[in-house]
This record gives structure tokens, sequence and C-alpha cells, in this order.
């Protein structure tokens, strides 16, 4: 299954509190549960933080299934890019 990136615009997400980024885990983790229930293949993998921005990793059927759950669940999304390979210390090992 394909693996994206996904840049979205969250200003202060990086000063949030375990509550709050709680709350929007388990609102996402909700829709999600929901799109399986459907038989739609979407699994958040994880998320990078910074001051105002998230870059979230999710495996996907296709895109338009990260665009139906990001309106399903209300997070924005401005970017998304399909991983094409991953790059680790073990690659430099030959």
């Amino acid at each position: 299954m394909p693996r994206y990136v996904i840049e979205r615009n969250v200003p202060g997400i990086g000063s949030s509190n375990h509550e709050e980024l709680c709350g929007a885990a388990s609102e996402s983790n909700k829709v999600l549960a929901e799109m399986k229930a459907e038989r739609k293949n979407i699994q958040w993998e994880h998320s990078y933080a910074t001051d105002d921005k998230t870059f979230c990793v999710y495996l996907a059927e296709n895109e338009e299934l990260i665009h139906e759950h990001a309106k399903r669940s209300g997070f924005p999304v401005e970017r998304i890019f399909e991983v094409k390979t991953i790059i680790d210390p073990v690659t430099g090992e030959g």
C-alpha cells in the first residue's frame, strides 16, 4: 500500500498540551475506524509536530482517501507527497 506524507498547517500545534493532542488523535482514530468499517484502506502511522505544522505519515490505497479523512476529521491538508523510497543509515551500508 502506498505511503504518504501529509503537510498540515496547524498554528501553535508545537505548544499543544497532552490533552489537546490526545483529543486530536482520538478524533483521527474515530474517523479512521469508521473508514475501516466502510472497507477503506487507510492507516495513520505517526506524525511529527513543529511549531505551526504537522507532517503525518499514512498508508492508504490512494490519495483520495487522505483527502476524505481530512474532510471528515476536520484536519487541514496543505500538501500530500507519495513516498517513493525510504532512505536510512542502512542504505549507506551497500
